[in-house]
């Protein structure tokens, strides 16, 4: 077996250079491949991360001013919603709904102090429901809950950011902060997923309404259905929207007038999007290999030309033709391999790299996270890619292997 190892490379190193040329072609062929394929998973997982924070079917409502005058009313009027609107589209859609939210956000009057400590933070007034479409993770604490909502409690969640920036390392929890000069109890800290640094508090909707004077308003409805299709979802959409233009008075046409986010439309989008860019970076990896053992296969002729005496003189003293073809397949089997291995190495080792930087560049710069996240290409993908290179390297080393086998000794040993 040693000798037999010994005798390939002997015969490679005759012709280092091509055997070089080869190998380089075939493993920056599997390297590209992983490196494609890293660098879809990466914006996929960036185009994932704007979704991280929210439920993926979600319906996000919000009111605009009127274009079109109708009914009597003037055009530029402002939508004003109310709990009379989420009581109707609870009731009327009860069929479709998983989970619904009010939301009223405080605005002029939101100072958040506490002793010494102060800041202007995004105060919202919310129900429990929220936490399932608008999804953070609690560090500490509890959540808004019904009670809360039932009771006007002056309770409040505050996100990380605020934490830090008003408690520094003292703990909140059970402390009371000021928010427009109102006291209120501190029941949880929370950490928002999908942008790390928002500054935000949580408080309950009914006591927002009640405290900062918005009676019965709302600024906008979040609805989590239970759609499993686009379509579905954009039926309840549509039916929502035109129930709120109704209950509003807004003409039929006027669809600027109450703006809807539909999650799971957008994300259907972009999966769409990213599959085509995965089939896109698969037909760009395996038309670089192929160009890979297509070389192998041009130099493996090249040397089979080369050496016809020599395989004449291993026929003429009892070489059998299979042994000729095990010989040149050899060679072929070892520059793929090694050549395969050394670019799935330096691939996966790219790659790593690559998502350790981002890691630590994330830190300081969500959008990037947003953009471009942990590029990975998934090992077994990369065995496989492996295995079914070298299985083409015998592919493409047969045909001048079955030339080699089949060339008479004494056509080979005649002189031209």
């Amino acid at each position: 077996m040693i000798d037999y190892l010994q005798e390939i490379f002997s015969t490679l190193k005759q012709n280092k250079l091509r055997a070089i040329m080869t190998g380089f072609s075939v493993a920056w062929g599997i390297f590209m491949l992983i490196l494609l394929l890293g660098s879809g998973k990466g914006l996929q997982n960036g185009m994932e991360n704007n979704f991280r924070g929210t439920s993926k079917n979600a319906l996000w409502i919000w009111s605009r001013r009127t274009q079109v005058a109708h009914d009597g009313l003037k055009a530029g009027r402002r939508i004003q919603f109310t709990d009379q609107d989420a009581k109707t589209i609870q009731r009327q859609f009860a069929d479709d709904i998983d989970n619904f939210s009010g939301r009223f956000s405080i605005w002029g009057n939101n100072d958040v102090t506490y002793k010494n400590e102060y800041g202007d933070f995004r105060v919202e007034g919310i129900m429990p429901e929220f936490k399932k479409i608008s999804i953070v993770d609690m560090l500490d604490g509890r959540y808004i809950n019904e009670l809360d909502i039932k009771e006007f409690r002056k309770c409040v969640i505050i996100s990380e950011p605020v934490k830090n920036h008003l408690f520094k390392e003292e703990d909140p929890m059970g402390k009371y902060i000021r928010i427009g000069g109102v006291p209120f109890k501190v029941v949880g800290i929370f950490k928002n997923p999908e942008n790390r640094d928002e500054k935000k508090v949580y408080i309950p909707l009914s006591t927002t309404q009640r405290v900062y004077n918005g009676n019965n308003k709302l600024s906008e409805m979040a609805i989590a259905t239970n759609a499993l299709t686009v379509a579905d979802n954009k039926r309840i959409e549509e039916a929502v929207q035109n129930t709120l233009m109704e209950r509003h008075r807004v003409a039929p046409e006027d669809k600027q007038a109450i703006g809807i986010w539909n999650t799971l439309e957008s994300f259907k989008q972009a999966q769409g999007v990213f599959a085509g860019i995965r089939m896109f970076v698969w037909v760009i990896g395996v038309m670089t290999i192929i160009a890979g053992i297509v070389g192998v296969s041009n130099i493996m002729i090249i040397l089979v030309k080369e050496r016809t005496k020599e395989i004449g003189i291993r026929k003429a003293i009892g070489a059998s033709p299979i042994s000729i073809i095990r010989l040149v397949l050899s060679e072929s089997v070892l520059i793929t391999a090694l050549a395969g291995f050394f670019g799935l190495v330096a691939g996966m080792g790219l790659l790593s790299l690559v998502s350790i930087i981002l890691q630590q560049a994330a830190q300081g710069s969500q959008e990037l996270e947003r953009a471009f996240f942990n590029p990975s290409a998934d090992l077994g993908v990369a065995i496989w890619a492996l295995v079914i290179l070298v299985t083409a390297g015998l592919v493409a080393g047969f045909i001048p292997a079955r030339k080699a086998s089949a060339i008479r000794p004494i056509e080979a040993l005649h002189d031209e």
